[in-house]
């Protein structure tokens, strides 16, 4: 239990006691600043705690929003602020210097601030937290609580504020509601996380009966995952419940849902004797290359400075104005909502094929126009890159041994900014010669060393470069894309599931990455990329494979069977170890941008 310090007696008729105790305080009462120090240094030092103004008056969820989030080292509200355990020593010093203050919490805020603490300050909206000085205040400030109704509020502020047209308007009307009920039944995040995850489970279990009443059920309890996928993040932000494990959790079950949907379409389709395997694993590369383009465009621009020119003006920045565009440019790009209604509807009513080529299609189409768009952007803008994005699309270019090799003994070959020109040619080499050159020619190993190189030669140079956050989703389509290609053209039984596996593995990798570098804490250990050979080391063993097992029977589907189990293994204990580790970052993954 945490405790919360009440700078002094509550006024009479007060709910404040009763409503801090009803958010899981234990409250002390203090009569003046020498006690407030007294009983603040009383409270163990690794624990959270709350000062607030006796004079408090406002709404319930105010101070919930504003005490009890977990997610930041302090935050504040009007008569309220809060410090976990990393933030109590500056609380300490700042109490005594504000203790004559006649705003105490507010005194506090601004002197933590000043020490470097970040101090949250939650929007609080229509939500009421004041604290009046006078009885005609006090009136005036209990008339505007009694005028709003802060369990709507409450409801309301469940849902993101920018979310896709599907999930807006077809699913968060009635899966608020759900979460809520979840909350009132002590249900966690997690809970309704791991419940989604069992229900694509089982979906795509029914997928992979190949019967139409299979795909129906199918369809069906895919929609299903997808309202408890919503209801997870919405019951997080009701109840204020964010942790490490639910970040992890719902950053990595979305890509586990819908592989394995991918692969019970698949195994579906091979019953009636349809091999969409190959259509299975072009669909996820296509997601995914389109992902890493959203992380590294986003990373590469977090902290940049400079002033856009009026060019680099985005032509959706003049649509906004067109209130209609906003919800068509959201749909167009196929944002998870849309994504998974469409693989709902197209699978209880056509076959996996028609499924593939559909997701294909629009994740392709949605690709290319946010692309186009950001490319635009860079090249139009003046900013400067910082060295933080700079280390961001290091470490998202995941780049093994062999490159780094390659960069010191190339040093910063090229002019600054080149990274995207050599991993460009790296990526069109090596893609030419995996499709043009017979299966397990050794032209393609060849390739396969020079795209090592170049790619070593790509991030010699600080990424720093207009276009430089190009860099990791080209290596992404090369060493997917080569998986795909070389597995396909195999003579070996089994190839190409074992291919899904493979780069579904590395995938996980990738976003596991992507997370990690979003919660602040930077990118796996350097020993992990080392030993499972970073993607140019990768994909110059796949290349190698292939030549030494071709036509051999089933040795080359064996080979990336082990592979792929072996990489998932280690990225999976490594990741495990992390995300429930004490240094995992405690925050609640807001999933797949709309």
């Amino acid at each position: 239990m945490s405790t919360a310090i009440l700078t002094g007696p509550p006024a009479p008729g007060s709910s404040l006691d009763g409503d801090l105790r009803s958010l899981g305080f234990d409250v002390r009462i203090a009569s003046g600043a020498e006690e407030t120090g007294a009983l603040l240094a009383a409270v163990p030092a690794g624990e959270r705690v709350a000062l607030v103004d006796p004079r408090f008056v406002g709404h319930l969820h105010a101070l919930r929003l504003a005490l009890t989030d977990p997610r930041f080292p302090a935050a504040a509200a009007p008569g309220a602020l809060t410090a976990q355990g990393g933030a109590r020593p500056a609380l300490a010093r700042a109490l005594g210097a504000a203790a004559a203050s006649d705003d105490l919490t507010g005194a506090l805020a601004d002197a933590l601030d000043a020490e470097g603490v970040t101090v949250h300050r939650p929007r609080l909206g229509t939500l009421v937290a004041a604290v009046p000085t006078d009885a005609e205040a006090r009136h005036a400030a209990r008339a505007a609580v009694e005028a709003v109704d802060d369990e709507a509020v409450r409801l309301r502020s469940a849902v993101k504020a920018h979310d896709g047209f599907f999930t807006t308007f077809f699913i968060s009307p009635y899966s608020r509601y759900i979460a809520r009920w979840c909350a009132r039944r002590g249900l966690t995040p997690n809970q309704v996380t791991t419940a989604s995850l069992l229900t694509a489970l089982i979906a795509a279990g029914c997928a992979a009966t190949g019967e139409r009443g299979g795909y129906v059920a199918a369809g069906v309890l895919l929609l299903l995952s997808f309202v408890l996928d919503c209801t997870d993040g919405q019951l997080a932000r009701y109840a204020l419940k964010y942790s490490t494990m639910g970040a992890w959790l719902d950053a990595t079950f979305d890509r586990a849902k819908e592989y394995a949907f991918y692969a019970g379409l698949a195994l579906g389709a091979a019953r009636d004797g349809d091999d969409v395997w190959a259509l299975a694993l072009g669909a996820m590369i296509l997601m995914t290359c389109r992902h890493v383009v959203d992380f590294s465009f986003n990373e590469a621009n977090a902290e940049s400075t400079g002033v856009t020119a009026k060019t680099g003006l985005a032509l959706s920045d003049r649509l906004d104005s067109l209130g209609w565009t906003v919800w068509a440019r959201r749909m167009i790009i196929l944002p998870i909502g849309e994504r998974w209604a469409m693989i709902a509807v197209l699978t209880a009513v056509t076959t996996p094929r028609t499924v593939f080529w559909a997701l294909i299609v629009g994740c392709a189409f949605g690709a290319c126009y946010t692309t186009a768009g950001r490319v635009l952007r860079s090249l139009t803008r003046r900013a400067k890159r910082t060295d933080r994005a700079a280390r961001a699309l290091a470490d998202l270019a995941d780049s093994g041994p062999l490159a780094q090799l390659a960069a010191r003994v190339l040093g910063r070959t090229g002019a600054p900014g080149a990274g995207v020109v050599f991993a460009a040619v790296a990526t069109a080499g090596l893609l030419f010669a995996v499709l043009a050159q017979p299966f397990g020619d050794r032209q393609t190993v060849i390739a396969a060393i020079g795209y090592a190189v170049l790619a070593g030669a790509a991030v010699a140079r600080p990424l720093k470069g207009a276009l430089d956050w190009l860099v990791p989703p080209l290596f992404r389509a090369a060493e997917y894309t080569t998986v795909l290609v070389l597995a396909a053209r195999s003579d070996s039984p089994g190839a190409l599931p074992a291919a899904f596996g493979l780069v579904a593995a590395v995938a996980y990798h990738h976003y596991d990455t992507v997370y990690r570098i979003r919660g602040g804490t930077g990118a796996p250990p350097a020993r992990l990329v080392r030993v499972i050979g970073g993607h140019e080391g990768r994909t110059l063993l796949v290349t190698v494979l292939a030549a030494l097992l071709a036509g051999r029977g089933d040795g080359f589907t064996l080979a990336l069977t082990v592979l792929a189990v072996a990489v998932a293994l280690v990225v999976l204990v490594e990741s495990i170890r992390f995300w429930v580790s004490a240094g995992a970052p405690a925050v609640h993954d807001e999933g797949e941008t709309a």
